[in-house]
């Protein structure tokens, strides 16, 4: 039952790409002002996942249903979802060269935003963020993710988070490639974004970034399911045990 918390609530999801069953049956619900990470090994369907809410066409819902707000999404394109307010940062960032992250920040917010804003407003605007992300001037002028390294990926990503001030917002992978200061820059930025009226999901294998978050919810994921959820103590049992010694 849905609840007026809920912002995102996925009950019996099966997805389907390229002929093989990827998620099987997957629960899961997030709630305003929460932050939720989801781990597991390689191979567990937590990027698929990522690319399912999101309405990548690869995947296929064959059952189960996503609500966002309590509106049925499964079938929305992309776009749609984004003007919602959903956000995926990907784990592996696509290359744009001839589009400059300045232009393409400014276009993607006038399409997910009712308040366009004039060039020099949002300038102005894109500038005291990448201050916070201590991001130069030039780099905001670079194309988009073209000759980035992982690391500056993961920081235009950060960047896009802050500037588009989306509600539900999925991070895949977004700590991978980063040094340790360009990593407590980036877990900062998520966690001075939660609020009331935001929800995270981060979606991770790796237990670093977990030293600068504080999640309220942490989720094990194995075989397109979700098989344990507890509090942070669950990060503890998976150093000591590995992934296998949390699945019960």
């Amino acid at each position: 039952m849905l609840t007026p918390m809920d912002v995102l609530a996925i009950n019996d999801l099966f997805v389907s790409a390229q002929g093989k069953e990827i998620l099987k049956g997957l629960n899961l619900k997030l709630h305003k002002g929460e932050i939720h990470v989801l781990m597991g090994p390689n191979g567990s369907g937590k990027s698929s996942l990522a690319a399912t809410l999101m309405g990548h066409p690869t995947y296929q819902v064959t059952s189960g249903c996503i609500r966002y707000k309590g509106r049925y999404i499964t079938r929305l394109s992309p776009d749609e979802r984004a003007k919602l307010g959903i956000f995926l940062a990907f784990q592996n960032p696509l290359e744009i060269p001839g589009v400059t992250l300045s232009n393409f920040l400014r276009t993607a917010y006038n399409a997910t935003h009712k308040d366009r804003v004039s060039i020099p407003e949002f300038k102005k605007r894109l500038h005291t963020i990448a201050l916070k992300l201590k991001l130069e001037d030039s780099f905001l002028n670079r194309y988009l993710n073209d000759g980035f390294s992982g690391g500056e990926k993961k920081k235009a990503e950060a960047l896009q988070l802050l500037v588009l001030e989306p509600k539900l917002v999925i991070l895949d992978e977004t700590d991978s490639g980063l040094d340790v200061d360009a990593l407590k820059k980036v877990a900062k930025a998520i966690s001075d974004y939660v609020s009331e009226e935001c929800t995270i999901l981060v979606i991770t294998h790796y237990q670093r970034i977990l030293k600068y978050l504080e999640p309220d919810y942490v989720h094990i994921m194995s075989d397109g399911q979700i098989v344990r959820s507890g509090g942070k103590e669950i990060i503890s049992l998976i150093d000591e045990q590995g992934y296998e010694g949390v699945y019960g």
